[in-house]
């Protein structure tokens, strides 16, 4: 089976896991921007560990689910965003203000909505989780 879009493939997989209150997934394949994204999840919270493991084929990762995960999903087509233009997606992807984050794509690297808007960055939007 070909894959379209690895991140929603993993994010996809991570939410059939929760909803059947399973504690573990393994998902593949393994990628540097898709374990950055993993990371932003594990530090607030959404997600436990990440482990690599390899496989002979390019790796996979191990991630242990916590049951804090209500909902995550890519944000299909890549909308580009400025000062201008926080709260319109914010508003459009999260149920309520100040709760889930929206992961962005910006000129230093991977980040959450609200540090880009500390920073005064604009970049491309990549995922939501509440």
């Amino acid at each position: 089976m070909t894959m379209n879009d690895p991140l929603a493939n993993v994010l996809s997989a991570i939410m059939n896991r929760e909803r059947i209150a399973s504690d573990k997934i393994v998902v593949g394949p393994y990628s540097k921007s898709i374990e950055r994204i993993l990371n932003i999840m594990k530090d607030y919270g959404y997600i436990g560990d990440i482990k690599k493991v390899e496989d002979g084929r390019g790796g996979l990762f191990e991630i242990n689910l916590i049951g804090k995960l209500n909902k995550c999903n890519v944000i299909k087509p890549r909308f580009a965003f400025n000062k201008k233009t926080y709260d319109k997606f914010e508003k459009r992807f999260l149920p309520a203000k100040n709760f889930g984050i929206i992961i962005v794509s910006t000129v230093e690297g991977f980040t959450t909505i609200d540090q880009a808007r500390k920073k005064g960055l604009g970049g491309r939007l990549i995922a939501y989780c509440y």
